[in-house]
């Protein structure tokens, strides 16, 4: 069955069409991943399929048993209504049929009429069925598990939905929608204004779901848990891959090698044509030109290959600074309540540092402590020797609205030329007229490109990132942990990009409602402890070190003694080797496991044998490697 069916979608917003035959179907029970470069047109798309806005040409035929789902930005909300009884009216029909089966059991009650009483019962029953298949007795249960999961607490619920932020608006709505349980969603950026755990919730909640959908993110781990099929738009034209975001990077490499390869043997072959003809027009073999030239106009051209291209982002060269960058003893701030107190971390030259954790947990206003934008209530802050900090502030509040794109990455403390800029600015993806744009103009991303221009411009050899990733594309993210990656100098961002902080971080400040531990890894090394401590590992904390005050609970070793190091099992080897080993392993059993569902491999027995003991052998090897890892990151410091 084809729930909808897109054909030929155009749609102008200017002389050039930003859709321009979008062609596509969608089957129940797919989970389909929208992406492509900012401005290609998603939110477009998906608004003319959400029958927000009409396209110009081109049809959408809809299943008749459609119920629409559409995720919208920026909702309004009535005054005076609580953020409960707002989630709570998605339930209206569910409400309404609750409400009846009432009314029809004190009419069955009081009915003298034996017609009338079965008519009743008839009915009835068939409310008692849909209540019961709708899960209609749980409404307040399905409500608050909704709710508390996507991060509301109960004094929010009580709240007027009007006077929420922005960001909880956001949330609600979200909420609304999943309660709704429309049999097709559209969600346009779901994790937006969502922390980590949040976003794992709502991963979880849409994997469970029986609903098709549609939805773009740049949450390259999000599309990889939710998705089980990836449309790709560009150029105002989509081309349709199986499986989720990293199974459509793969495959779209694939795709580009034979794209390339036929574009360019067919580019080769229309050269020496064109150069046979030019040469052959008026002399002897002038029949045999004028053949070609038929030929030439006749042949259906390949297009060009569709690559989508990498911004080749980059900092400056790090100068040499000491080897303590940052020392912070003894910080403490609150507002309202306390964010932190007594938190010791010290940040040497060439490491990388994720700050992470949930929303209102003070990550913001931890790094402006530290970079000393804020003043702490307690504690201090110092740098060492030859630093010279950048930073990118996510409300990028140093770019100025009315200051030209090009003049605004201007360094103060020294000359930098007009040309060096656009080099700059192009090096991050901003060309042509884009760079003699106001800032104000520029959309999301290009305003985010700028600032990251303006910090590469600052020449730091520390760079301090407040969520770099926002509002950049998906391409842009991978350039951006590249550039990253080939800096020299120290890094320090927060960001809620679980890819990003695995790709950059080797160590992560993960800020809770009681502490702040300091982990040394990225986020799969905080996922595994966290894994250990709930299935009782020997030692949960592994990597990890409190960056809170010492244990005041009186339960130390007596007489100050160090608890004594278990004695180790395994040669010694550094972690991140063993992580690595540990991921190899992982990928091979997940391709065996592949392998094994495939249908052909069941038609040969013993091949099926020789495949589940190969997997038994590797998930021993993953066992033992486990076990080292966990030795390791207890004794290796």
């Amino acid at each position: 069955m084809i729930l909808l069916d897109v054909q030929a979608i155009r749609k102008h917003f200017g002389p050039d069409p930003v859709l321009d035959g979008v062609t596509f179907q969608v089957r129940p029970g797919e989970r389909i991943g929208l992406v492509g470069p900012n401005g290609c047109g998603k939110t477009t798309l998906l608004k003319i399929l959400a029958e927000k806005i009409e396209p110009d040409a081109g049809t959408c035929t809809r299943h008749p048993s459609i119920h629409f789902g559409y995720l919208e930005q920026h909702p309004q909300f009535e005054p005076g209504v609580t953020l409960w009884d707002e989630a709570k009216s998605a339930l209206a029909g569910l409400i309404e049929l609750e409400q009846e089966a009432l009314a029809v059991a004190e009419a069955l009650a009081a009915a003298d009429d034996e017609a009338e009483r079965d008519r009743l019962a008839a009915r009835y029953d068939h409310l008692q069925q849909e209540l019961h298949r709708q899960d209609g007795y749980n409404i307040d249960h399905k409500i608050r598990r909704v709710l508390e999961g996507l991060g509301f607490g109960e004094a929010a619920m009580r709240q007027p939905a009007a006077s929420l932020s922005g960001g909880e608006q956001n949330r609600l709505v979200l909420a609304k929608l999943l309660l709704a349980e429309p049999n097709l969603m559209l969600l346009d950026e779901p994790s937006n204004h969502l922390d980590l755990a949040a976003t794992q919730w709502l991963e979880d909640f849409l994997v469970d779901t029986s609903a098709t959908m549609i939805l773009v993110s740049h949450d390259r781990y999000f599309l990889d848990k939710v998705t089980n099929r990836t449309v790709e738009l560009f150029q105002g034209t989509v081309d349709s891959y199986a499986g989720n975001f990293s199974a459509y990077r793969r495959q779209k490499q694939e795709r580009l090698l034979v794209q390339r390869r036929t574009y360019e043997k067919q580019q080769t072959e229309i050269a020496k044509t064109e150069d046979f003809i030019r040469r052959n027009s008026y002399g002897q073999k002038h029949a045999q030109a004028e053949d070609r030239r038929k030929k030439l106009a006749r042949i259906e051209r390949v297009a060009p290959p569709r690559e989508i291209e990498t911004p080749p982002m980059r900092f400056a060269p790090a100068s040499r600074c000491g080897d303590i960058v940052l020392r912070a003893q003894r910080l403490a701030k609150s507002y309202d309540k306390p964010l932190f107190a007594e938190l010791d971390v010290t940040i040497t030259r060439g490491e990388r540092w994720g700050l992470v954790g949930p929303n209102g947990t003070g990550k913001t206003t931890l790094l402006r402590c530290l970079l000393g934008l804020a003043e702490p209530d307690a504690g201090s802050v110092h740098f060492g020797t030859g630093v010279k900090l950048g930073y990118f502030d996510q409300q990028l509040a140093s770019l100025h609205d009315d200051t030209l794109a090009v003049d605004a990455i201007r360094p103060p403390d020294r000359e930098f030329g007009q040309q060096q800029r656009r080099n700059l600015l192009a090096r991050f993806g901003l060309v042509g007229d884009t760079v003699m744009q106001p800032v104000g103009k520029l959309s999301g991303g290009e305003r985010c490109r700028a600032a990251l221009a303006r910090l590469a411009a600052a020449e730091a050899n520390v760079l301090v990132l407040d969520e770099p990733t926002n509002h950049l594309d998906l391409w842009a993210c991978d350039a951006l942990e590249q550039a990253l990656n080939d800096f020299e100098g120290t890094v320090l961002f927060v960001t809620h990009d679980r890819h990003f902080l695995n790709n950059v971080a080797d160590h992560l400040l993960v800020m809770e409602p009681e502490r702040v531990r300091v982990v040394e890894g990225n986020w799969n090394t905080y996922q595994r402890m966290a894994r250990l401590s709930t299935t009782g590992g020997s030692k949960a904390d592994g990597d990890e070190r409190s960056a809170d005050a010492p244990n005041k609970s009186g339960d130390s070793p007596k007489n100050g003694a160090a608890p004594p190091k278990r004695k180790r099992r395994f040669p010694f080897r550094k972690v991140a080797d063993l992580e690595a080993d540990i991921s190899e392993r992982e990928t091979q059993l997940e391709q065996m496991h592949q392998r094994l569902a495939d249908g052909d491999t069941h038609r040969d027995g013993e091949q099926v044998r020789e495949l589940l003991a190969e997997i038994d052998r590797c998930k021993q090897k993953l066992d033992t490697l486990y076990q080292h890892w966990e030795e390791a990151v207890e004794l290796n410091w």
